[in-house]
């Protein structure tokens, strides 16, 4: 460095003897064109910087070399006065990058060494770390996977120095959706994670184990020594073949011969500064989680040992030995198969190929085209004939296009789009805006299609974001939606915190020959940060409503008699869902009652329309279980499995110590601090007796702030009970009880009490109880369901 400060003195020097000055104080010495540096030379500023390199009427363009006066430095192209193409950084912190720019930025390939001797090979856009790449810490941990805007974003695979591995989606940074561990002892474990914390329904393998299939990663995954990456051409095809491999197990479902499960520490992502020049990224400690997820000894316990986990946050509460008849079979078959279903998850992303991919080609395309052609009408009042059947807007979709719509890569097909004005006003009345609207279904990106179809036969695609659902339809729930549209809409408007689905768009597809496929754009009521833990169907009947144990996975919804909770709300909360579910009136005469009755808000409605089979969604999420009434519990149970139980038991008291003694914390909503609103949600905020009877916003310590508002955000004690919440606890002092986040509203409104629903009452009526079926007439049916969800949020003592 001494020497190169004497290099700039000279070079300033003969600059100040022999170049021009300029107006504005510069000093230039090298070919001029006219009156502007044009070819070589070299360009000082006042402020210190110099720049030796080939010009271009007056613009930096070519090779060159620029030095600052803090000591940073650039060698290589420039284009229109930046720094633009192949080139190497030298920054005053000793950090080094060299790759491609692209005005100013570091974007595409390249490679950067920090100041710390961390090292990160792969591509950049707009100055920070995107798409795939791979980071090497100084410890020696390395990353390889996706990126998005400086973190680990998406499927990637990480490798601590100890020999622990996990291969997870990522999410800023945190391991977030399923992945798989594997310890450097041999232990295997398959679960979820929620932000860096393991979440969830997992299994866990001693080693030896069998585990369901081959997982065995490829060398390229797991070799970071760098000896196989000697030269920059040799690192770009690495990096460029892991890409590819990537690519293919997503798409090509490949990942159970190419993976083997993976191992998360509790370190934190790097960070990267935008422009500086400085880029400093946060250690990441190369020690992995305590032994919570480690094997037994060898000596201790059967090689085969498979054990089914839960947890919650990162705090194991529950774990039992898998079943003899769940274990995998010798041939390998049933491996596959449970491994496959474990690993698809709930849902997939459409990809090119699938058997939606054309349908959901075109329904963007049909969406795009009708939103983009409603919008520009000015917003009016819905009128009678917005309703009727010429309120329609239809459209052919030809593959080359058409003088009214864009050539496509999908199949021909007819668009029909029904009440376009009435959906366009509910759009805007939840607040949705069109062109988030159309990104969010139509956007560059696919859409996710539910694994499991509906018990109708219904098939369910997500928005990427998952902010929307879309359900296909039969011909008879369409005509239901139509004929019950006029007054779902003034129910709607009239009723700002209803808790009746969210509906932004009714569609049809028509292909050739004749095949007609009717589509209903719904709000997603699980569109949240939070990961919910479990989710009930909840009907009121009783006659099969309940889940088989052996079809129950962390993705199934259960049903009324699968509940075992019942959730104590903040008073006021209770009140405003209950005035939004039923309103009580009594009649009195003579100051004598005569009646007392109950008339319900979404319920009566529903009534009106004659609507039964409607059922309440409720999706649970669970905070630490910091606050269960033993602790001792855990140690019980850990002990029973061989498992030490001190470091166990240590991680759930650790969580104690960064959690609040409720698991969250309520304050005044008009506190400073930005929250997180329910999506598409307009109703008023209610009010907590707990904050003074003031509107308040939930704080999850480690997550956030979110915004209560009737059925979404909703802070509970849920209180563990019987199977059946209809049936008294004997003994309360044995009741588990947790911090909650609640989640509900009211879905599956489209199916009349008609003829077949009349018949199907008659004949089950013969075999069960008529009170426990779930075919009855309407009020009864509105009813019993308020008297059910009285017991599933009683008032407290």
């Amino acid at each position: 460095m001494p020497g190169l400060h004497v290099v700039s003195f000279l070079v300033v020097l003969l600059l100040q003897l022999r170049g021009n000055t300029l107006p504005n104080g510069d000093i230039y010495v090298g070919s001029f064109d006219g009156l502007v540096p044009h070819g070589p030379g070299k360009y000082m500023w006042t402020d210190g910087a110099l720049y030796d390199g080939e010009w271009d009427k007056s613009k930096m363009t070519g090779r060159g070399l620029i030095q600052w006066p803090s000591g940073a430095s650039y060698e290589g192209d420039f284009r229109g006065g930046f720094i633009d193409g192949a080139g190497t950084f030298k920054g005053v912190d000793g950090s080094v990058y060299k790759g491609s720019w692209r005005m100013n930025k570091k974007h595409g390939m390249g490679t950067m060494v920090y100041s710390n001797s961390d090292t990160y090979e792969g591509f950049w856009n707009e100055g920070l770390p995107d798409e795939f790449g791979k980071y090497t810490w100084a410890d020696g941990n390395v990353y390889i996977g996706r990126w998005k805007s400086g973190k680990m974003n998406g499927s990637g695979v990480m490798q601590w120095i100890n020999g622990d591995t996990l291969d997870c989606n990522w999410l800023n940074g945190l391991a977030h959706g399923k992945g798989y561990c594997k310890y450097a002892s041999g232990a295997c474990y398959i679960g979820t994670w929620d932000r860096g914390l393991k979440d969830g329904h997992g299994t866990f393998y001693q080693p030896g184990s069998k585990i369901p299939c081959n997982l065995e990663v490829s060398d390229c995954l797991t070799s970071h020594d760098g000896t196989s990456a000697s030269s920059s051409s040799n690192e770009k095809i690495t990096i460029g073949l892991l890409f590819l491999l990537q690519k293919l197990c997503k798409n090509w479902r490949l990942r159970r011969f190419l993976h083997r499960p993976r191992r998360i520490s509790n370190g934190t992502t790097p960070v990267f500064d935008d422009n500086s020049g400085s880029h400093l990224c946060q250690d990441v400690s190369s020690k992995s989680f305590s032994a919570d997820d480690q094997c037994l000894q060898d000596s201790e316990v059967d090689k085969d040992s498979v054990y089914e986990r839960e947890y919650v946050q990162g705090v194991l509460i529950m774990e039992q030995p898998k079943n003899e008849d769940s274990r995998m079979s010798e041939s390998g078959i049933a491996q596959e198969n449970n491994w496959e279903k474990q690993a698809k998850g709930p849902m997939e992303t459409i990809y090119k190929g699938h058997r939606s991919y054309y349908l959901m080609l075109n329904l963007q395309l049909g969406i795009r085209y009708t939103v983009g052609k409603i919008t520009p009408v000015p917003l009016r009042e819905v009128r009678s004939n917005d309703f009727g059947p010429r309120a329609r807007i239809k459209m052919y979709f030809p593959c080359e296009g058409s003088q009214y719509t864009p050539p496509h890569y999908s199949v021909d097909f007819f668009w029909k789009d029904y009440c376009p004005m009435v959906f366009r006003n509910l759009r805007e009345m939840f607040h949705i805006d069109a062109a988030d609207y159309m990104m969010s279904i139509c956007g560059g990106d696919s859409l996710k299609e539910l694994s499991s179809p509906g018990k109708s036969g219904s098939i369910f695609y997500l928005s990427q974001d998952e902010r929307f659902v879309i359900k296909t339809l039969r011909k008879t729930e369409l005509k239901i939606l139509l004929k019950m549209l006029p007054k779902y809409y003034n129910h709607v408007k009239a009723y700002d915190n209803t808790l009746i689905t969210k509906f932004f768009g009714v569609h049809r597809i028509t292909l050739k020959p004749g095949r007609k496929v009717r589509f209903v754009v719904m709000g997603n009521m699980f569109c949240t940060e939070l990961r919910i833990h479990r989710k009930y169907d909840l009907k009121g009947s009783t006659q099969g409503r309940s889940t088989k144990k052996q079809n129950i996975n962390e993705n199934t919804t259960l049903k009324d008699l699968d509940l075992s909770y019942v959730f104590h709300v903040d008073k006021p909360w209770r009140e405003a869902l209950f005035r939004q579910i039923a309103t009580f009136l009594l009649l009195f005469f003579l100051n004598i009652l005569l009646s007392s009755f109950m008339i319900a808000l979404d319920c009566m409605f529903l009534e009106s329309q004659s609507i039964i089979d409607y059922s309440m969604l409720l999706g649970i999420h669970f905070r630490a279980p910091n606050h269960l009434k033993r602790i001792t519990s855990c140690q019980n149970a850990l002990e029973s499995t061989g498992i030490s139980a001190e470091t166990e038991c240590s991680v759930a008291l650790h969580h104690e110590e960064t959690i609040s003694s409720k698991g969250f914390l309520l304050v005044a909503a008009d506190e400073p601090g930005p929250a997180v609103r329910g999506s598409h949600i307009r109703g008023s905020m209610v009010r907590a007796a707990e904050g003074g009877y003031e509107e308040v916003d939930l704080v999850l310590p480690g997550t956030g702030r979110f915004r209560v508002q009737l059925g979404v955000n909703m802070p509970a004690r849920a209180r563990k009970v019987q199977e059946d919440v209809n049936v008294e606890v004997e003994n309360r002092d044995t009741i588990e009880e947790y911090d909650v986040v609640l989640y509900l509203g009211i879905i599956d409104i489209l199916q009349e009490y008609n003829v077949s629903k009349r018949v199907e009452h008659a004949v089950k009526s013969l075999k069960f109880d008529p009170l426990s079926i779930s075919a009855v007439d309407p009020n009864l049916y509105s009813r019993r369901f308020i008297s059910f969800l009285e017991k599933v949020f009683p008032e407290q003592d």
